[in-house]
């Protein structure tokens, strides 16, 4: 049934469509109608990276559901994780409408969202709910800078974001990455990415002394980044301790979408032009890390072999969005049963 529903949700405009589609999901397992049972449940085991047990390799990207209002419904389409966010330290309304495109020949779309959350407060109110609703699945939370807070004090709101997630999550992601918050990519580099690690690195030991527990800290890349650049954040990661990378975010690039109308916006590409530059940046990182640092694959992911790409190129787990909205929720089922096969 999923195409046909596609064909009537993009007659919409994207950002309608999206909280519609996200608002359907959830009534739909209020009633009970969403279940897991579409995965193959036979040779069913866990995947353990970064100290935590999943139960398959193939979770939500962040941004689809940024407040987690609908942790539980899109768990329940299978997913073996749920990231969400990106939340900053204070709510904030993001960038000006329209900021969303879909690119329907190119299978992609473009957003310049800019972070626009109900702060970390609200996201973390709903986790808490969601546990209290007896979710037991594996939740990230992704944190980012407000877009007021200057580039040199984001690692404020960055020990804002780890201290107040660390109770609710079970992992947390440092999105560094977005092109849609001015400056946040020059923390990728040199001596700030060094700076912000180090800091946020201090500060999560101190919280799992506080709460007896450890919860690892994921770094989120972009897929924009030179063999040397990769290089450096490489050896940035190793230094610090860095639990894990998430690569990649999505690209400033337009090569192979500039000539369709939207083409052009300014924001971030995801969906199947950014694939096999995603599947490159992970091979590369994964040369330089040599198993040291788990690697989560995440860009235009829209087939198994899609995803069987990323693990061949050193991926320990692989993160779905954009391919979803494509193609439904067969493509987690697709995904999951060729992981198991790796």
């Amino acid at each position: 049934m999923y195409p046909l529903i596609r064909k009537l949700l993009f007659l919409l405009p994207p950002e309608i469509a999206h909280q519609l589609s996200l608002s359907g999901l959830s009534t739909l397992n209020k009633l009970g109608i969403l279940t897991t049972s579409t995965l193959e449940e036979s040779n069913q085991k866990t995947v353990q990276l970064m100290g935590i047990d999943f139960p398959n390799r193939v979770g939500l990207a962040a941004g689809l559901d940024k407040n987690g209002d609908h942790i539980q419904a899109l768990a329940a389409l299978g997913f073996g994780f749920i990231e969400i966010g990106t939340v900053t330290p204070r709510a904030q309304p993001g960038n000006v409408k329209p900021r969303l495109f879909r690119l329907t020949k190119a299978k992609a779309i473009i957003n310049r969202m800019g972070f626009n959350n109900k702060g970390i407060d609200y996201l973390t109110d709903r986790v808490a709910e969601a546990r209290e609703n007896d979710f037991r699945g594996i939740i990230g939370i992704n944190i980012g800078k407000n877009f007021d807070t200057y580039v040199e004090n984001a690692v404020d709101d960055y020990l804002i974001g780890l201290r107040v997630a660390y109770p609710y999550a079970d992992y947390i992601t440092v999105n560094i990455s977005s092109p849609n918050t001015p400056g946040l990519r020059d923390l990728q580099y040199g001596d700030e990415l060094n700076s912000l690690l180090s800091s946020l690195k201090v500060e999560q030991i101190k919280l799992a002394a506080q709460h007896k527990k450890y919860k690892p800290i994921a770094v989120k890349v972009a897929p924009d980044l030179e063999d040397e650049e990769i290089a450096n954040i490489a050896e940035i990661l190793l230094e610090n301790n860095i639990d894990a990378l998430i690569a990649t975010n999505t690209t400033l690039s337009r090569e192979s979408v500039s000539n369709l109308k939207n083409g052009n916006q300014a924001g971030g590409l995801s969906g199947v032009p950014v694939c096999r530059m995603s599947t490159e940046v992970i091979r590369k990182f994964h040369q330089h890390l040599n198993d040291q640092i788990p690697i989560i694959g995440v860009g235009g992911i829209f087939s198994a072999q899609d995803a069987k790409d990323k693990l061949e190129a050193g991926a320990s787990l692989v993160q779905i969005y954009t391919g979803l909205i494509y193609e439904g929720p067969k493509l987690i089922k697709a995904c999951v049963n060729e992981s198991k096969r790796i």
